[in-house]
């Protein structure tokens, strides 16, 4: 029987200059999730590559003396280099200058336009080189590009256009009707409200430069570069060609982008597809982005944080760990180092570094080194194994809808009842006492399971994992770590010889730069902005900075009763924000909401998160509630 298939792509990454953990982040999401589709036995093809046209990479390989061909080859070895690093595996690495996609992508676009819908015509209209993207003046806000900021210029020439507005109706019925095509939903309300709004019809070529691929017809043309790097999906398939008998079977993709792009993703390349005759894509999921406390990394504001230099200070495993549970599914994330330290530190030495390391020295030590056959179960067995079956079936449940980091906050619990299971049992009392040794038995075999299924479960994520517990565990049959062999508690064969290692996640001292005085708890955030009886000047109010945020992410934060972690949308800037609010208010009561924020008061460190502002909130004996804004205010307005 065929195994059924699956194709994961990320999007294809434009070398104008080495990449950030941000770009990383999407790579890793994209490689764990092919893994875990191998673990559960898919026929899996894995997407990666580069986006190499277009003016910007012109103009940057003139201003380096180089061809455009020469930069791209430099930069483009680094991003394979990076992957290498990161343990990423991808089938196949697509770069628009090769001849296998130049050929798919002249092939479409000669379709299209022999059907009628792409014609000439002039373009004028504002263009964003950084974005590749065209606006109209009213998109544009300041001036300046809505998406990245920056500045804009005045086009004309002649172009081609593509009849985007002839299948707007046709897309938007096709969204409405397949609600799990766009993810997360905010992205796919997102896109339903941008297409309501009108689709204008896209100008795919230009003849102000010529680094691009001709239009078949006409070579003065190059093709517009989304129209050329959205086709890299089914060019890398070889769509038309004799490899597309062999590779076709794969389509349609899951794509996974950052949020920036869904526009792309989830109008321009269906409506190509809905133009060329060939099927949309299975989905497309949005992720957020990870943001430093600035906001947004990006080279020109300095804050890029380099992958290599992390995994090099604290290892491939621990830094794709940190990147994976750091960013909830389709909300932005926060980077620190800091986070990174006590990510590190709390969840993968304390918590599974230590179940490993005790459970490995007890067998040594009680047992000679060998692991026994369990004997009966008592009440305390069956908690734990009650642990695995609802850690299993939530893990499950996540990662069958690409929700990374909730696949791991279902996996941690069961870790941390197996370190509670050992003080409960406390086998150093059950070997002291001759009649106890069959309950030994079965404490130490118990521990030793939880271990394996964990290790098993956590293979996607960290690919050096399992080698180095089986090692310890004396698992040598690397076969043990299928998806079949978690299913069923007791898959772990008695009478394997464990070899107590290294720690798998040594503790790190974090000697960072942060003061005792930025150490606070929320109370102290709150004191810090309050008034007593007496009277201030309207000097005094005038520095407190009120603004309007939007609510667009909420969740609890771990192992504290009374926060939230907030992502709040302040104009064009992202903020993390943790409030003391968790015990008046569920997460989803709060997305949506039009808030009252404290911009300007100094971010503070609250449970390892920066909180970059506070919520406003009235509280008497009945209770809490959060000041919001009624009318349709937006992000970002000034309260006055």
């Amino acid at each position: 029987m065929a195994k059924p298939t699956f194709y994961i792509t990320t999007p294809i990454y434009y070398p104008s200059d080495n990449l950030h953990i941000g770009h990383a982040y999407t790579t890793v999401a994209a490689d764990t999730i092919a893994r875990y589709k191998k673990l559960r036995g898919y026929d899996v093809r894995f997407l990666t590559g580069s986006d190499e046209h277009g003016q910007k990479i012109q103009r940057t390989a003139k201003a380096r003396g180089l061809t455009p061909q020469e930069h791209v080859d430099q930069i483009v070895a680094g991003f394979q280099k990076l992957w290498r690093l990161l343990y990423v595996d991808y089938d196949d690495f697509i770069r628009t200058t090769e001849e296998r996609h130049k050929k798919v992508v002249q092939a479409i676009f000669q379709k299209i336009y022999d059907q009628g819908d792409i014609y000439k015509s002039e373009y004028e209209g504002w263009y964003c080189t950084p974005c590749e993207t065209f606006w109209t003046e009213n998109k544009l806000v300041d001036g300046n590009c809505p998406d990245c900021g920056r500045p804009v210029e005045l086009v004309r020439e002649e172009s081609y256009f593509f009849r985007m507005s002839k299948y707007a109706d046709r897309l938007l019925q096709y969204i409405e009707e397949h609600p799990e095509f766009i993810q997360p939903v905010s992205r796919r309300n997102e896109m339903i409200n941008f297409i309501k709004q009108g689709l204008e019809d896209l100008c795919v070529s230009r003849t102000t430069f010529d680094w691009g691929i001709p239009v078949p017809w006409d070579p003065k043309h190059v093709i517009y570069v989304w129209f050329d790097a959205l086709t890299n999906y089914i060019s890398a398939l070889g769509y038309g060609g004799p490899e597309w008998e062999k590779l076709g079977k794969y389509w349609p993709a899951v794509h996974l982008v950052g949020k920036d792009i869904v526009r792309f993703h989830t109008i321009i390349w269906p409506i190509i597809l809905m133009a060329a005759g060939i099927p949309l894509p299975e989905k497309v999921v949005g992720h957020g982005w990870l943001l430093l406390a600035g906001g947004k990394m990006s080279k020109s504001k300095g804050n890029v944080v380099d992958p290599v230099q992390l995994v090099e200070k604290y290892g491939v495993d621990a830094v794709r760990y940190f990147l994976l549970r750091e960013l909830p599914f389709g909300s932005d994330g926060y980077y620190s180092e800091e986070a990174l330290v006590n990510r590190i530190n709390a969840d993968l030495a304390n918590d599974l570094g230590n179940l490993v390391s005790r459970t490995v020295a007890m067998i040594e030590k009680y047992r000679d080194g060998i692991v026994p056959a369990p004997g009966p179960l008592q009440a305390v067995d069956q908690d734990l194994i009650e642990t695995y079956r609802q850690a299993l079936a939530g893990y499950t449940r996540a990662m069958d809808n690409l929700e990374l980091a909730n696949a791991l906050s279902e996996l941690w619990p069961l870790i941390a009842r197996a370190n509670k299971y050992i003080d409960e049992t406390a086998p150093w009392v059950l070997a002291k006492d001759q009649e106890q040794q069959d309950r030994l038995n079965t404490v130490l075999y118990n521990l030793a399971e939880v271990i394996r299924i964990v290790t098993v479960m956590l293979s996607p994520f960290m690919p050096l994992l399992a080698p180095r517990v089986w090692q310890q565990l004396g698992l040598t049959d690397l076969n043990k770590a299928d998806w079949d062999s978690v299913q069923v508690w007791g898959g772990l064969p008695a009478g394997l010889k464990v070899v107590k290692g290294q720690a798998l996640f040594p503790r790190i001292d974090w000697k960072g730069t942060e003061t005792e005085a930025e150490k606070v708890t929320v109370e102290k955030v709150e004191k810090a902005v309050s008034v007593d009886n007496n009277y201030i000047t309207i000097e005094d109010f005038g520095k407190v900075d009120l603004r309007v945020v939007e609510v667009i992410a909420a969740e609890k934060v771990p192992k504290a009763d009374k926060l939230l972690k907030l992502e709040v949308k302040l104009g064009d800037e992202i903020r993390t924000i943790v409030s003391g609010i968790a015990q008046h208010y569920a997460p989803e009561e709060l997305v949506g909401k039009r808030v009252v924020l404290v911009a300007n008061l100094k971010p503070a460190r609250l449970r390892g998160i920066e909180s970059q502002g506070m919520i406003l909130a009235a509280s008497d004996e009945n209770g809490l509630e959060v000041l919001t804004v009624q009318k349709d205010i937006k992000p970002g307005s000034k309260v006055k």
